[in-house]
């Protein structure tokens, strides 16, 4: 009888241990992913003249699939770039997203080919490029609007840079 005992405990202490293992997974996947901020500053050239931002280069799969999910600490001269490895239709989403966002979509020379403004949070709903891009560079809602940021203007960073050559130099 003893025996049975710690083998039902056995069990059950197992059982457990795999119940607090699956509650705890998602629990961590739910945590904000913080890049280190790249040396170089991400420059947009807008008609209002350059725009600096402070920015964290997700240039990864699991960093471009992550991005600002659970994220609410973005700065206004914050920003996150989104490298991605060939141009192509591009689309996003902001489940697990809390704020909202502004969206700029470059082609492969750094410029600005599209713009989509004040990305709703926790969206499920498919933000698209509408045509062929090779970066994303998402700020906090408003802010394309409040620095004037526009269709074709020119955008520099060395991961930009490292794509197009010289492109993203004036």
């Amino acid at each position: 009888m003893n025996r049975l005992l710690r083998v039902c405990r056995s069990l059950l202490i197992g059982l457990l241990a795999l119940v607090f293992a699956a509650t705890a997974a998602p629990a961590a996947d739910q945590q904000p992913m913080h890049l280190p901020i790249d040396a170089a500053p991400l420059v947009i050239n807008t008609a209002k003249g350059d725009v600096p931002f402070q920015v964290e280069v997700a240039d990864t799969d699991e960093a471009r699939e992550r991005g600002l999910m659970f994220r609410t600490d973005l700065k206004d001269n914050s920003a996150m770039l989104f490298v991605f490895e060939d141009s192509r239709l591009v689309t996003m989403w902001m489940e697990n997203t809390p704020s909202a966002l502004d969206m700029i979509f470059l082609d492969e020379n750094g410029r600005v080919s599209a713009i989509r403004a004040n990305a709703v949070p926790f969206s499920r709903t498919t933000i698209s490029s509408g045509g062929p891009a090779r970066f994303v560079i998402e700020v906090k809602a408003g802010t394309a609007r409040r620095l004037g940021v526009a269709v074709g203007d020119k955008v520099r960073h060395p991961a930009i840079a490292a794509v197009c050559g010289t492109c993203s130099k004036k």
